[in-house]
């Protein structure tokens, strides 16, 4: 019984210094990032109102959309949009995708121009339409073609250059240690790894011993992603490949807290003697960081529904009411299928029959005020029915203690 206690002393130690790990900064070059946990960019997801949320629940970091680097693309309204940063906090990360050295490294200087204080390469995105002009995925089948690209942007800007990409173009032909090689060379400063092949693409289990095996050779700072939705998760890919930060992707759609709940679970592994310090001096970048707020431990109907209408508030004033409201749906069903998840795990929620009759009026709704009021409507009609259950459940067992 002794040896038990004593061999689990210092398994237990090793998961709280894990844990202080994901909490504490990171220095990426001239770049501090406030800590570990960092959003994934995400095609149609992390535009500036998502991430500016994300930020203020909790990431360290949110990299927004792929801005193309194709100049014939570059002022149309969706690139003008990837490139605002008004109001945004930093550290300000932007992922360029391309295949053309010459058009990435100009991407790179207009964006830097724009106020992007960290450069990433897309050399993960599966899509078709960026793999049949052979940018995203597709430059894993040419590895000098990949060179050129990095040494191209590293050396048009003065700000980091981060890189992140998959295990390779597909199971049979994974070159991950050869792409981290070429990274390191060319001057990269930190590689996220999406833990599956471009053929994979979000099928099936990711995978993280192709990190793990190059945790030794490469001395980058190495950031894990793939599958990652829950503290104990974050916990074990870390042990398992040795990475230094985490990143976080579908598991954050509708669930824009979730960094802010497992940096507060974190800290409770850690303990007080695994925290890191803060000093008043610390400044993650140039341009203001983004305040933390608190996030419970087991979010409310009510709570999340805040932060929905706060969400669709900052989509209405960037995208303007029409659009907004459109782009809004897709958010919309994330955060509901959130609270059913929540519901599952005992908060409780609205009847599946319930539930996809709400889904149908807010998909039909047309103006803001509209979205709004459903929602209103939709998130007081969940907390009465929540009030009514433990009253139902009172009167079976004779009433309360």
């Amino acid at each position: 019984m002794v040896g038990d206690g004593v061999s689990a002393k210092p398994a237990l130690d090793k998961t709280a210094a894990q844990a202080a790990k994901l909490l504490a900064p990171l220095q990426i070059g001239s770049v501090k990032i406030p800590n570990r946990l960092f959003l994934a960019p995400m095609a149609g997801v992390t535009d500036q109102p998502f991430r500016t949320l994300c930020r203020a629940l909790g990431a360290g970091l949110a990299v927004s959309e792929m801005v193309s680097a194709n100049p014939a693309l570059r002022g149309t309204r969706k690139s003008r949009e990837r490139t605002d940063h008004h109001g945004e906090p930093g550290p300000i990360a932007v992922q360029i995708a391309g295949a053309d050295p010459r058009q990435m490294a100009e991407a790179a200087r207009v964006n830097v121009d724009c106020g992007a204080e960290l450069i990433d390469i897309n050399l993960g995105c599966p899509a078709r339409k960026l793999c049949k002009v052979a940018a995203g995925s597709a430059l894993l089948r040419d590895e000098v073609l990949v060179g050129r690209i990095l040494e191209a942007v590293v050396r048009a800007v003065d700000v980091p250059v981060t890189l992140k990409t998959r295990t390779g173009w597909s199971p049979h032909t994974r070159n991950l240690p050869r792409i981290a090689a070429i990274a390191e060379a060319s001057g990269i400063r930190l590689l996220s790894v999406h833990g599956r092949t471009r053929a994979c693409g979000y099928r099936g289990e990711a995978e993280f011993e192709s990190l793990a095996g190059i945790r030794a050779q490469c001395a980058l700072p190495l950031v894990a992603n793939g599958d990652i939705d829950s503290p104990a998760k974050a916990l074990q890919v870390l042990n398992a490949t040795g990475a230094d930060a985490i990143m976080i992707g579908r598991a954050a759609l509708g669930r824009p807290w979730i960094f802010g709940a497992m940096a507060a679970a974190l800290r409770a592994i850690a303990g007080p003697e695994h925290r890191p310090s803060s000093r008043p001096n610390d400044r993650p970048s140039d341009t203001p960081s983004a305040p933390t707020r608190a996030v419970p431990s087991a979010p409310s109907p009510a709570w999340i529904g805040a932060i929905l209408m706060e969400h669709l508030d900052r989509l209405y004033r960037f995208y303007g009411e029409p659009r907004g409201v459109l782009i809004a749906r897709k958010h919309i069903g994330w955060y509901l299928r959130a609270l059913d998840s929540e519901a599952g795990s005992g908060n409780g929620s609205q009847n599946d029959t319930g539930a996809k009759h709400w889904r149908s009026r807010l998909m039909a709704a047309t103006a803001a005020a509209e979205q709004q009021a459903l929602l209103r409507e939709y998130f007081q009609q969940d907390a009465d029915a929540a009030t009514e259950r433990p009253c139902a459940a009172s009167s079976r067992t004779g009433g309360s203690h």
